[in-house]
């Protein structure tokens, strides 16, 4: 049935949407000549029917409606084996049930045949051609039996099992962690079919484990020999005439800040003071581009990684130890080759000149970041005049961008220490000083300039193709949403435009400083926010309010910086012909590459976080809801961040609603409210380091100490009086159900600066307005 159906979508492909189609001709066209084939092919027909993919003609026949089309999209699978098609130009997504696959796993390409649109449903349609497969490769457990084995993936949008003949076990046991390859789908097979290609080890062993969510991301865990090889035979020397090139800063105070454990320093400072209270102030980045040859073995894997992946354990990087280590790195009283932006700034830090070029510099210090906070706090040490007038300037960099509408978020990551065997110890918090934020400050300054330079340079800006790091405007739908939620709290979000929409946000984070609703309001604004990345296509940066943004300072470690300073110096000669279109391509790879690199160092946190958790089994925690989901209730512990989830199926005291849109649940009964931002205390029931997920609790409300509480004192719950149905039974939502995985939904971040720990906020954007899950018994 299904060959014959295929056949017969492929056939329809070929006419146009209103042309008339005979059954005899179709039989004919295909080969179905036997009777039980005519069968299966009018069976065909029927189904098409009756989905709104053909219709009948007057004189008997078929056709497709008028308003019937093929598009392609990405796959979003869903954890039933449905899933949404994202597709380009579409405003909302197409809805394929289980049964309408044709085998697409989550991520794939696909070519979709969207059903009759139907008055107040969302579109539906049917995959028919697989165009490019997404990943064949699938870390999990192996479930061996007597005369076959499965694999149980890890990833939770596989929602196949992959079947693994005994023979292609590879050695491999029941119970191991293992990386399979799929090798065949048939026809009419409900599993894919697959072999072993690498054995990790046992769950749970720190080693294995990590290993398995390299495999899983698809990173590399090592460079190819031709590789290291090109590497090392990269000369060391800087010759005369190489430094006859250069901008000489030798002799100027130059320095760089970073983290106690870095290797690979892409930028340095250096200032000096002029005449008449001006600073001279150099940002001086690694040459790389000098090194890495366009074209070369070297560069094109540096291009298919496109970023360095920093896990909890290990750095990943982007280019060999030779060149990001040693002769790229800007260590300490060794000569290196830069490419700098110098600017001449006042007192109010405006900047009265700039200059772009390539130089040579020599630092003599490197700082750790708490080695110049050190020195900014107690106003001694070395370069402490200089770190000390950088800082002030920095401030006021910082007053100037608020001032035009950057977004002033600041959210807590993690960091872990760990033992010999991987096993962490403890779980901190990272605190972002001025030593940090003076260094920020600096790259971002020298960021913006460099894309208005080139912007700027020629009139006709098209003839100047370059790479651009775009942040868009906010969603509409979520900021409306938000502007409800904060205007429930007496805040006034104004929406006439992006700047206003940026003010209002900050005032609003300003004003709820230190309230009980600060922590959700805060998270719900970072949940409005677009995800930034690369283009060729000019655009402003929304959350740092810059109207021209590139990377340009971290080429170590992001591809994009490369390709930045490759086109700077093209220009700088004066030359032009530069191929757009690839240069594009490689901004879409680096932007994909980014995502896949910032989802396996989340998986590596969260991994650590459950196994951190693993001996807490049974203690109470003081946490705040980080997220409200139709499945459950995400808690964040305040002490070491680790986020785990309070199921709604196990909350029994009473019949709870889900109120989408205010990110609560409320009690039928009791009117009991959990609602994102309140600070719980919970009791940790497991810690599951397979699944990656810890299970926790609420506390006995009736106990004092383990109350819902909220910050300074008792907060009265807002009202929403545009909402007539509040507390009562909700319609049951139109069309096929959303249906998203029953996972934590990763949150939306702000440019570069927002990384959000706790992410399970706002489960989906669709229609449905509330539901009611049964946690308990319903009274009357």
């Amino acid at each position: 049935m299904r060959s014959i159906k295929s056949s017969l979508i492929n056939y329809l492909r070929e006419h146009t949407p209103g042309t008339e189609i005979v059954y005899k001709r179709v039989a004919t066209a295909l080969g179905v000549h036997e009777h039980a084939e005519r069968e299966l092919l009018l069976e065909a027909f029927r189904e098409m029917m009756e989905s709104g993919q053909l219709e009948e003609t007057p004189a008997g026949n078929y056709r497709h409606p008028i308003n019937s089309q093929f598009v392609e999209g990405k796959v979003d699978m869903t954890k039933s084996g449905a899933a949404f098609i994202v597709v380009d130009g579409l405003d909302e997504d197409v809805f394929v049930g289980t049964a309408k696959m044709k085998n697409a796993l989550h991520g794939d390409i696909v070519k979709v045949l969207l059903y009759a649109r139907k008055t107040g449903k969302r579109p539906e349609g049917e995959i028919v051609d697989i165009l490019q497969r997404s990943k064949m490769e699938f870390t999990g457990i192996v479930q061996a039996h007597d005369k076959f084995a499965f694999l149980v993936a890890d990833n939770k949008r596989m929602v196949n099992d992959i079947f693994i003949p005994l023979p292609w076990l590879n050695g491999a046991k029941n119970g191991d962690k293992v990386l399979v390859k799929i090798t065949e789908w048939p026809e009419g097979a409900k599993s894919p079919f697959g072999k072993v290609i690498q054995i990790f080890g046992k769950p749970g062993e720190h080693f294995a484990e990590m290993n398995a969510i390299i495999a899983e991301f698809g990173l590399p865990t090592s460079f190819p020999p031709e590789i290291e090889r090109e590497a090392d035979a990269i000369p060391e020397n800087i010759t005369q005439q190489e430094i006859d090139k250069r901008r000489d800063f030798r002799g100027i105070p130059t320095f760089t800040i970073d983290p106690v454990d870095a290797k690979d320093f892409d930028d340095a400072l250096s200032i000096r003071p002029l005449e008449k209270g001006l600073w001279e102030v150099g940002v001086h980045i690694a040459d790389v581009s000098h090194y890495l040859k366009e074209g070369t073995k070297l560069d094109i894997e540096a291009l298919n990684r496109a970023t360095s992946v920093y896990l909890v354990d290990r750095v990943i990087p982007m280019l060999p130890e030779k060149l990001s280590n040693f002769l790229c790195s800007l260590r300490p009283n060794e000569d290196k080759l830069t490419f700098s932006v110098v600017v001449v700034l006042n007192e109010e830090a405006e900047i009265q000149k700039e200059w772009f070029g390539r130089t040579i510099i020599n630092s003599q210090k490197r700082f750790s970041y708490e080695e110049a906070q050190e020195v900014l706090e107690s106003h001694e040490g070395t370069f402490a005049t200089e770190l000390l007038t950088l800082n002030k300037l920095a401030y006021k960099l910082r007053e100037k961008k608020f001032a035009e509408g950057a977004i002033s978020f600041e959210t807590e990551e993690v960091k872990f220490e760990l033992d010999e065997n991987g096993k962490p110890l403890r779980v901190m918090k990272k605190i972002r000083k001025d030593a940090h934020k003076l260094i920020e400050d600096f790259m971002l300054l020298a960021n913006r300039k460099v894309a208005e330079f080139i912007f700027k340079k020629d009139k006709q800006a098209h003839q100047n193709p370059f790479v651009y790091r775009v942040h868009d405007s906010p969603n509409v739908e979520k900021l409306t949403n938000f502007a409800k939620v904060a205007g429930a709290f007496g805040y006034i979000l104004d929406t006439k435009n992006d700047r206003a929409i940026a003010q209002s946000i900050n005032k609003l984070l300003h004003q709820s400083e230190g309230k009980p609703e600060q922590n959700m309001l805060q998270s719900l604004a970072i949940r409005t926010m677009a995800k930034a990345f690369y283009t060729t296509k000019k655009s402003s940066h929304y959350g740092l309010a810059f109207d021209y943004y590139t990377h340009f300072t971290s080429p170590i470690r992001r591809y994009p910086d490369v390709i930045a300073h490759r086109l700077l110096a093209h220009y700088l000669l004066g030359k032009k012909g530069v191929d757009q279109e690839e240069i594009e391509n490689q901004c879409r790879h680096s932007s994909e590459r980014e995502v896949k690199a910032s989802e396996a160092e989340r998986a590596s946190i969260k991994y650590k976080q459950v196994e951190y958790m693993l001996d807490k089994v049974g203690e109470h925690f003081q946490g705040i809801i980080s997220g409200v989901t139709e499945w459950g209730i995400y808690v964040e512990i305040l002490e070491n961040k680790c986020e785990g989830m309070v199921r709604m199926s196990e909350l029994r005291d009473d019949y709870y609603i889900y109120d989408e849109e205010r990110y609560l649940i409320r009690g039928h009964n009791s009117g009991k409210v959990y609602q994102l931002g309140d600070i719980v205390w919970v009791l940790v029931k497991n810690a599951n380091l397979q699944q990656r997920t810890i299970d926790m609790e609420f506390e006995d409300p009736n106990d004092p100490k383990e109350k819902i509480v909220r910050k300074k004192g008792q907060m009265p719950r807002p009202e929403f009086p545009d909402n007539p149905n509040q507390g009562k039974r909700p319609s049951r939502p139109q069309g096929p159900p959303r249906g998203k995985p029953k996972e934590k939904p990763a949150g939306s971040s702000l440019g570069d600066k927002i990384q959000v720990a706790g992410s399970g906020v706002g489960a989906e954007s669709g229609k449905k307005k509330k539901k009611r899950y049964y946690g308990g018994k319903k009274k009357g």
